[in-house]
């Protein structure tokens, strides 16, 4: 059952992930204007919304392939889940130095603090589980 979940969680943060980044490289001025608090965050840069795109679908795929391939998947899961701390700890770097108020904590903790949480689960998960490459 617990298997289950952790799968199944695995697999919802690929597929956030994904829409995300597809959200960013199709059209990432109406991402820009649809997302709480990234206007305040700096002028529309296209190019640039377009590589964080990018590296949301990184993200996605390798919880999704990480979910599929349990010989990946630690690997996978662990390197994701990296990305995710740089990008909350950088949040977290912004209100430290008054970039933004403490309430964009708040705001972005279900899209960018919350994805980093869940990964480590996911991956402490994975660091405790045997690597079997028959168990999907």
């Amino acid at each position: 059952m617990a298997r289950k979940l952790i799968l199944g969680t695995a697999v919802t943060l690929g597929l956030l992930a994904e829409a995300n980044g597809m959200f960013m490289l199709i059209s990432p001025a109406n991402w820009y204007f649809a997302v709480p608090g990234v206007t305040t965050t700096g002028p529309f840069n296209q190019h640039f919304l377009r590589d964080i795109g990018l590296i949301f679908l990184f993200i996605g795929t390798a919880f999704l392939i990480g979910a599929a391939r349990p010989q990946h998947r630690l690997a996978l899961w662990a390197a994701a889940t990296l990305w995710l701390w740089g990008h909350a700890l950088f949040h977290f770097w912004e209100v430290a130095v008054g970039i933004c108020g403490p309430s964009a904590l708040v705001r972005d903790f279900a899209a960018v603090t919350l994805p980093a949480i869940v990964g480590t689960v996911l991956t402490l998960w994975a660091c405790r589980r045997p690597r079997v490459p028959s168990e999907a």
